[in-house]
């Protein structure tokens, strides 16, 4: 059962007094490890100094050397503490490696954390956008996804070492570089890491204005290619098969799917076509970003697809659709819920209400949900204008959610959770 936050216990009591129910005994509040808030706060300055560090690095997908320079910051800071690192080669080409710290304890639990250290954001962003601290908000290219989170959960495990705890097996955490793209270059290290761990605690950022994120959406791309014929815009226009005509009228059947909302979403995120003003364009393509609750919404979607591009409106034109699945989506669960009644408590011994919900972004959380292994995501700072120019993190939660990731480590090794058999 969740505990009331501290605040609200004073009022209970005095409620049941007056109800006459003194002779009940007292109920006792939450206690908060006054010695670990304390620690938390005391990381505070080095915690985000290191972030400043890592968020002035351009780090984009597909930015090998960026990739390395971020992993080369972090990993001395993990072997210090007696990890083992591992740079574990892309998966695909054109990846920078990616990063397993590992640290054996003394305990029976097997912790897993995930945290990726790829941006959306492009070679050069750093020359013109730089971490900035202002009040209570810090904004940078990825400082919320998810470069507070993996920093964070660096500074728990330096605070959970210096604080001699190792009643843990296994504490592993896992730093990827390909996430933005549906972590095409880590799917078999994280079926592999998930599977043999008891419990996923994912380091996306929180929700405003206080959440932790029970449920995500599954991501799928759809490409739709149109092939025409070229031809001299003024002076054969008529022997052309214009492309991108054909493909205006295909996306005209995205208008009767939604655009936003916490269901089925499909929208155009890529358009191409052409090579020449003064050609009529032979080839034609679009992507469409498709984000859904329940997987048989992307069998439909690519049906309603498919049977638009067999009649197509251009003569001579073909289209074809593909499909490249991302991530698949993390459903309402009881094992996640259970994990984050447990969250629910220890912010409670911080006087703090912590919030549960979901969103349109996909994350590895799901991979670990579908292995059997519970998953609980969203435990990075708060932040939000995330794959904008405008991202940024709450820098008043930086220590309370450095204090809930700790606790949350202790908590599982106290009482790890079971597995569970997909789909059971």
């Amino acid at each position: 059962m969740t505990r009331a936050p501290r605040r609200h216990w004073t009022a209970l009591l005095i409620a049941l007094a007056t109800a006459g129910a003194t002779a009940l005994p007292a109920l006792a509040a939450p206690r908060r490890d006054d010695g670990l808030w304390k620690a938390a706060e005391a990381a505070r300055e080095g915690q985000l100094k290191l972030l400043e560090t890592v968020v002035n690095i351009d780090s984009g997908t597909g930015d090998v050397e960026g990739g390395r320079r971020v992993l080369d910051v972090l990993a001395p800071r993990l072997e210090a503490l007696g990890a083992r690192i591992e740079r574990v080669p892309a998966e695909i080409p054109g990846l920078p490696d990616n990063l397993v710290a590992t640290l054996k304890g003394k305990g029976k639990a097997r912790i897993l954390m995930i945290g990726h250290v790829d941006t959306v954001f492009e070679p050069g962003t750093t020359a013109k956008w730089r971490y900035v601290a202002d009040g209570n908000r810090a904004t940078g290219p990825g400082v919320g996804d998810e470069k507070g989170g993996v920093v964070q959960a660096i500074t728990a495990l330096e605070i959970l070492s210096a604080r001699g705890f190792r009643d843990y097996d296994t504490l592993t955490l896992l730093l990827e570089t390909s996430e933005e793209r549906g972590s095409p270059g880590t799917r078999a290290l994280i079926d592999r890491l998930v599977k043999s761990h008891d419990v996923e605690l994912n380091l996306e950022p929180g929700d405003a204005p206080d959440k932790i994120t029970v449920w995500r959406k599954g991501s799928s791309t759809f490409n739709i290619d149109v092939k025409g014929r070229p031809a001299h815009a003024g002076v054969a226009p008529q022997d052309g098969r214009n492309a991108a005509t054909e493909l205006v009228h295909q996306l005209a059947t995205l208008d009767g799917l939604p655009k936003s909302g916490d269901g089925l979403t499909a929208n155009l995120t890529i358009l191409q076509a052409g090579s020449r003003y003064n050609i009529i364009p032979e080839n034609a393509r679009a992507q469409v970003n498709v984000r859904i609750r329940d997987k048989a919404d992307l069998d439909r979607v690519q049906a309603t697809l498919e049977e638009s591009a067999r009649n197509t409106k251009v003569p001579d034109t073909r289209v074809t659709v593909s499909r490249e699945n991302s991530f698949p989506p993390l459903p309402d669960n009881p094992h996640t819920d259970a994990l984050a009644v447990r969250a629910k408590a220890i912010y409670a011994e911080l006087g703090r209400d912590l919030g549960t919900g979901g969103n349109g972004g996909a994350s590895e959380s799901a991979l670990s949900h579908e292995a059997g292994t519970p998953a609980l995501d969203g435990l990075g700072p708060v932040g939000g204008g995330f794959h904008t120019d405008k991202e940024w993190i709450d820098l008043t939660t930086i220590t309370p959610r450095t204090y809930l990731l700790v606790r949350m480590i202790q908590d599982v090794a106290a009482r790890p959770p079971k597995r569970f058999t997909p789909g059971g």
